[in-house]
């Protein structure tokens, strides 16, 4: 007789665990790394599913290890601090029915669902299992599998349904007959279940199939056997649902994570002229009526605010961009700020500890490193400055150098309020030019420049007048005596 359906979904326990299957060794990726450390838009394949999974309502998650399992755990707790995440190993790859069973101690006494995830489909959001979930919920389903059709669906299982739609199998690629295989509609591999009784199944599934493995997929067939519900769940966007397991299919991944980032930041008002040449990881903030031109990169946990003019060839890695502000064609910045109404570049470079205060200029070919610029101040042309502190309203002349390396330690350079250092100086670290102080051109700093002082290092110009005349004749007579000789 079948097993009377279980718990409706308004008494069925809302507490949700992930269980996400990272053990894959990835050989067709052809890489020292396992493939879940693998990067797309900015993070590691497995961080964008626990990411997901968190967000989808997960109050805890149990990863599957298998090769490089301290790396996976490691890259998986520095992402998520204070998260509740179990490790489980699966040391033998023998199907992914024996990888969810792997997470059966770290489940003992769950009574509500679970995520069965994949590790290596990074594309699929948080929205997308949430809807997997209410969907599961409202089915008072024992599974529910996300689906989704495939022009060529080759290599993937197929769902097979009866006359009324209902889920009848899933059948993997090798073992499915001709017209199984005629089937455009695939399981993407993930999965809600009641965990009881998906763990009752997995410990009827036995390895009858072409690979002797344990298929997850089986568990539907022991579940529809035991009068249990399958639902599916059919996702609009597949490329979003697909995991990765070469270099190519990660660029392709990689490819349709960007255009859902650009669709959502054009939608909230950003304008992107050419998303073909535009790269913006899913981490991003980007604040309305912002421009953004051909040939941007913008990665990791970059915010930049409203009104602002990113030009093209830009690469800006966790940088935060105030508002108002111009970023110039091919400036690179990293782990640096731009404060609003400032501008950057072209051809700046930003290194990590810059700090570029509000209605600053820093223009083209200045390097930076550990610098503060206050209020105003402006490094227009083709000068490094590390490890300083500039003032407010401060005018750094072209090819100015701060000297911050002695061969064995850094020092600090400061430069206080109204300061004026012109072109060609070199700043000694550690050294401090005073308020308002003047610094002239062609100088070299060693000591403090009292406030309002003016510096100078240059030795007195001299003129020898005739000199030129002079030299080429000493020269013309030494080639003739050389001949004659």
């Amino acid at each position: 007789m079948a097993r009377p359906a279980a718990r409706s979904a308004a008494n069925r326990s809302e507490d949700l665990v992930a269980v996400i299957l990272a053990a894959g060794e990835g050989t067709r990726m052809k890489s020292r790394r396992a493939k879940v450390l693998h990067e797309v838009a900015g993070r590691p394949l497995i961080v964008h599913v626990v990411a997901s999974a968190r967000g989808a309502g997960a109050r805890r998650v149990v990863v599957v290890v298998g090769v490089q399992g301290d790396e996976v755990a490691a890259t998986v707790r520095a992402a998520f601090p204070g998260l509740d995440v179990s490790f489980v190993e699966q040391r033998e790859r023998r199907g992914t029915a024996d990888a969810v069973a792997r997470a059966r101690p770290a489940l003992r006494g769950h009574e509500g669902d679970v995520l069965v995830l994949c590790g290596d489909v990074p594309a699929l959001d948080a929205a997308s299992l949430a809807r997997l979930v209410r969907r599961h919920r409202r089915q008072a389903a024992a599974l529910t599998v996300l689906t989704a059709e495939l022009d060529d669906p080759s290599g993937y299982g197929r769902i097979v349904r009866d006359a009324k739609g209902a889920v009848r199998a899933i059948v993997e690629h090798r073992d499915a007959s001709a017209d199984e295989r005629a089937i455009r509609e695939i399981n993407t591999g993930t999965y809600c279940a009641h965990w009881p009784r998906l763990d009752r199944a997995l410990r009827r599934i036995r390895p009858d199939n072409a690979q002797g493995e344990y298929y997850l997929t089986d568990a539907v067939r022991v579940l529809i056997g035991a009068g249990e519900r399958v639902a599916a769940e059919r996702h609009p966007e597949p490329e979003l649902c697909l995991g990765v397991n070469s270099r190519e299919q990660l660029a392709r991944v990689g490819a349709a994570m960007n255009r859902r980032t650009l669709r959502r930041l054009m939608a909230s008002g950003v304008t992107i002229l050419d998303p073909a040449s535009t790269w913006i990881d899913d981490g991003v903030r980007v604040g309305r009526d912002t421009v953004i031109h051909p040939g941007v990169r913008l990665e990791g946990q970059t915010a930049i605010g409203r009104d602002c003019v990113i030009r093209s060839g830009v690469r800006l890695t966790d940088v935060e961009v105030g508002p108002r502000a111009l970023v110039r064609d091919y400036t690179v910045a990293e782990q640096s700020s731009i404060g609003a109404g400032a501008t950057v570049g072209p051809f700046a470079h930003l290194r990590p500890g810059s700090e570029i205060g509000r209605e600053c200029k820093i223009g083209n070919f200045v390097e930076t490193k550990k610098a503060r610029f206050a209020a105003g101040a402006k490094a227009s042309h083709l000068s490094y400055i590390g490890d300083a502190e500039v003032g407010r309203g401060v005018n750094i002349g072209a090819g100015t150098i701060t000297c911050n390396y002695d061969g064995e330690a850094k020092h600090r350079t400061v430069l206080e309020d109204g300061v004026f250092i012109g072109s060609d100086t070199q700043l000694v670290a550690p050294v401090t030019v005073g308020r308002g102080a003047y610094v002239g051109a062609g100088a070299t700093i060693t000591r403090d420049v009292p406030a309002g002082a003016l510096a100078l290092s240059r030795i007195p110009q001299k003129i020898i007048e005739g000199w030129v005349a002079r030299r080429r004749r000493r020269k013309a007579r030494k080639a003739g005596g050389g001949a004659g000789g």
